[in-house]
């Protein structure tokens, strides 16, 4: 599970809870926090660093998980 969000991001704590709560249960978990960016940074692709960095690192993770053959979702064959 990747997880991003902004330190002045209205969600942060919700954003920090789903991290911790899905560790707890054995969930493989990133938390990404971009200091000093508000929620929903990455709309702002094009007109922030920020932005354009979030989905950077989103896409990151994203090919890194396709190309492992991540298991597909629980229940799903």
């Amino acid at each position: 599970m990747y997880i991003q969000a902004g330190s002045h991001e209205v969600l942060l704590d919700d954003a920090t809870r789903l991290a911790v709560r899905a560790a707890a249960h054995d969930v493989a978990v990133t938390l990404d926090i971009t200091p000093g960016v508000p929620h929903v940074v990455q709309a702002f692709s094009g007109l922030l660093e920020e932005g354009d960095a979030a989905l950077t690192r989103v896409g990151t993770f994203l090919r890194a998980h396709v190309r492992a053959g991540t298991p597909h979702w629980p229940g799903r064959r």
